[in-house]
């Protein structure tokens, strides 16, 4: 769902966590080449993809961040036909 000029419709909240968990994200993160917020959600999305929780036919929002950092660097997850969609 794209109306913001170019931007996908992603839902904001506040999220409180133990500060040793999120350097560990943030190292994680900065290895991948993703930002904090790309990172926690690629582990929630394989967190729930791995316990069934997420049908694994479920198609990513994707946002600027990812038309960025395009060939940097993928989701293990991802199949390609996403990128640039």
């Amino acid at each position: 769902m794209r109306g913001n000029g170019g931007v996908a419709s992603h839902d904001t909240f506040l999220l409180r966590i133990d500060p040793a968990v999120l350097e560990a994200v943030r190292r994680w993160a900065e290895e991948d080449l993703r930002s904090v917020n790309r990172q926690i959600e690629f582990l929630l999305r394989e967190a729930a993809l791995q316990t069934g929780r997420l049908d694994p036919h479920h198609r990513e929002v994707v946002g600027r961040e990812d038309e960025r950092s395009h060939g940097r660097a993928k989701d293990s997850h991802d199949d390609g036909d996403m990128e640039g969609s």
